[in-house]
């Protein structure tokens, strides 16, 4: 059953009084939990620090249970409609190797600068945005796209539109920023990526074989073959949706996707630096939500 798209002050009262007792809310407890729907159900929420909230989720296209952070600016009234940051992981899980892209959101106040609504899942396997062809676990793009994006914005007080609808990553998540903005430009508006592998040509490296499982299902994603599909599309656009910045081990990539995007005449901002470390926190974040929002 579809729920209201902003439930204020349910809500608010429901998160103050878990905060205060630092609990975590399950569904079967307390049944004014955010919005579920028949293909993505909530069951438990956590408040973390910050104003960060945990939304603890289950789909048919992932194993098991996985996570949905959502970082909120302050001081949203109820007829405010905000554009939503998707914060693309790197690795499977909570993994932290890499850095926290969310954490690093919040201590730079980049949500409040920016009014964004922040939010950034978890995949039970290691994320590519891409859909496994035989296993219906792995349904990462389906994931995202079918279940995770309807629930947002029927959550939160978002700008359910094109125009409202963010991405930033780098890596493998800066791969995935970009394809899902190349296969689906009619669902998000603008994407960033940051030392990224943008120029991968086989489903062989970084993990990535199993995820895709087959060069036929690599093709589907691969990011020279979309933006040669999208060049038209995106020479129409007044304003560029592609953002790409800096390197630490991705510089030749980046170059070669330069190229490729000029040679086809698409509109895109690219800055070949500074060179920094490979990792969420080493400040790269705040120039590309910058340029990401700068319309």
């Amino acid at each position: 059953m579809k729920m209201p798209r902003f439930r204020v002050a349910l809500l608010s009262v429901l998160l103050a009084v878990a905060a205060a007792q630092n609990v975590i809310v399950t569904a079967a407890e307390e049944r004014s939990t955010p919005a579920s729907s028949d293909r993505l159900q909530v069951v438990a929420v956590e408040n973390r620090d910050g104003g960060e909230t945990a939304y603890r989720v289950t789909s048919p296209w992932q194993r098991g249970e996985t996570v949905i952070r959502v970082l909120l600016p302050e001081g949203v009234t109820p007829d405010e409609r905000l554009r939503v940051l998707f914060v693309l992981p790197v690795e499977g899980d909570e993994g932290t190797r890499w850095g926290d892209g969310l954490t690093e959101i919040r201590n730079s106040g980049l949500h409040n600068l920016h009014r964004l609504v922040c939010v950034m899942p978890t995949f039970s396997s290691l994320p590519w945005y891409a859909d496994q062809p035989t296993d219906s676990e792995i349904q990462q793009e389906k994931y995202l796209l079918s279940g995770m994006l309807p629930w947002v914005d029927e959550t939160f007080p978002t700008k359910a539109a094109r125009e409202g609808r963010l991405l930033v990553g780098f890596s493998k998540s800066g791969w995935g920023a970009f394809s899902l903005l190349l296969r689906h430009p009619d669902l998000f508006d603008r994407a960033a990526a940051w030392d990224a592998p943008l120029m991968m040509d086989a489903p062989d490296k970084y993990g990535s074989g199993p995820i895709f499982g087959t060069p036929e299902n690599f093709a589907r994603y691969q990011l020279s073959k979309l933006v040669v599909d999208r060049a038209e599309l995106l020479r129409r656009e007044s304003l560029p949706r592609l953002v790409h910045l800096g390197f630490g081990n991705f510089r030749g990539e980046h170059a070669g996707f330069e190229t490729l995007l000029s040679e086809h005449r698409i509109p895109h901002i690219y800055h070949d630096g500074p060179q920094r470390q490979h990792h969420w926190n080493t400040g790269w974040l705040p120039e590309a939500i910058e340029l990401l929002t700068a319309h």
